[in-house]
């Protein structure tokens, strides 16, 4: 594809959403540490708050670029797997093998990846997402081509709804108690809601939950969002965006001031965190509101330029490439960052450490896991399938 037939917004979302990942992941080892939960300060929860929360839409906004290029399908399905699976499957095994021999137990991590990702490297999980994610594409395809603006929105709505699902569970039941799965990976009770049941997972709501709905919401913006001024894309991204923030960063005080009592340091089980995370998971309302912000603003952007061809460009290209790989620099970075600054309110910046120490990692670890890949994917027979 030419530059002038590629949709340059979605190459800067693409980029960004890139960063935003690296920056959630840079604020993990504030929340996460110790028993399986640790943070150290007040300061801390608060950097966290907002500093995690500002970039939570970024899965979803690589669902949406995807569904915007690809749905409908605009060729036959099995040419469809053909493309998706050489672009996704071929770098996904390598990097899953790769993580397998650098992270824990070798011989367990390849007897665990025959049923689920290696859970030291969890942003692999992305990848059995977006693969459900296009299993499903032929058959909404037909449906897609021809359905209507007002269908569509209906459809909309309703999964808007399933958003406050997770919220109305916790209103019905109370905070949730935390089951542990396999390697302790913590997986909180559902309130049973609307046909739910022991033995019935199905209920209402749940083909229409979950990223099925940026799926849709690609869609719509294809079909019927035409070019808005810069008045009402910012009338609506603006209160759009901060509302989501609030529902996501109030959720997550929220709850570690009710677990810490106002006493710092506060430490638990992995569960712990994961709880606290429950506000700003990807099918919540909150993150679903700051991803349509996002897309808003990214439409703005229609022309290119040097630093769109030279720069932006290539790094977008090589997108899931730096979504694969990255975590393998950022830990490396993080250790050396936060051992040369020190931790919380008693390293070197005062209560400036945290914030410089997460923007730090990211930018670190972005620009060198982007040089890498761009580089990479210009090996030829080679790149394409290291990078994708």
């Amino acid at each position: 594809m030419s530059t002038a037939q590629r949709e340059i917004w979605i190459d800067w979302m693409r980029v960004v959403a890139c960063f935003l990942v690296i920056m959630t992941h840079s604020c993990e080892p504030f929340y996460l540490g110790g028993e399986g939960s640790l943070i150290l300060t007040k300061a801390d929860a608060l950097w966290v708050s907002v500093l995690n929360v500002i970039p939570r839409a970024c899965v979803a906004l690589f669902v949406v670029a995807s569904s915007y290029l690809q749905f409908p399908l605009h060729y036959p399905t099995g040419e469809f797997f053909r493309r998706r699976a050489a672009r996704l499957l071929v770098p996904f095994l390598l990097w899953t093998v790769v993580y397998a021999l650098v992270w824990g137990e070798p011989v367990q991590n390849f007897k665990d990846v025959l049923l689920n990702f290696n859970y030291a490297a969890g942003h692999l999980w992305f990848v059995y997402m977006l693969v459900g994610v296009y299993l499903i594409m032929p058959l909404l395809s037909p449906w897609a081509e021809k359905v209507g603006k007002k269908e569509l929105l209906v459809y909309l709505g309703i999964w808007l709804f399933t958003t406050v699902i997770p919220f109305i569970r916790q209103w019905a039941g109370g905070p949730a108690p935390v089951m542990y799965g396999p390697s302790g990976i913590p997986n909180p009770a559902k309130y049973p809601l609307w046909g739910e049941a022991s033995w019935n997972a199905y209920g209402v709501f749940y083909y229409l939950s979950g990223f099925v709905g940026y799926l849709l919401l690609g869609l719509y913006f294809r079909k019927f969002v035409g070019r808005l001024s810069w008045g009402k894309t910012l009338a609506w991204a603006v209160p759009l965006f901060l509302g989501g923030f609030a529902i996501c960063n109030i959720g997550f005080l929220t709850r570690v001031w009710a677990d810490s009592k106002g006493v710092f340091p506060i430490e638990g089980p992995v569960g712990l965190a994961a709880l606290w995370e429950g506000p700003w998971l990807n099918d919540t309302l909150g993150v679903a509101l700051m991803a349509i912000a996002w897309i808003l603003l990214f439409r703005k952007i229609e022309r290119g330029g040097k630093f769109y061809e030279h720069v932006l460009l290539p790094v977008s290209k090589a997108s899931y490439g730096i979504y694969l790989c990255h975590l393998l620099l950022l830990s490396v970075i993080s250790g050396r960052i936060r051992s040369a600054l020190g931790l919380g309110a008693d390293g070197v910046l005062g209560i400036w450490t945290t914030p410089v120490q997460i923007f730090a990692i990211a930018l670190l670890s972005f620009c060198g896991t982007a040089l890498f890949c761009v580089l990479v994917q210009k090996v030829p027979k080679v790149g394409k399938w290291v990078v994708g």
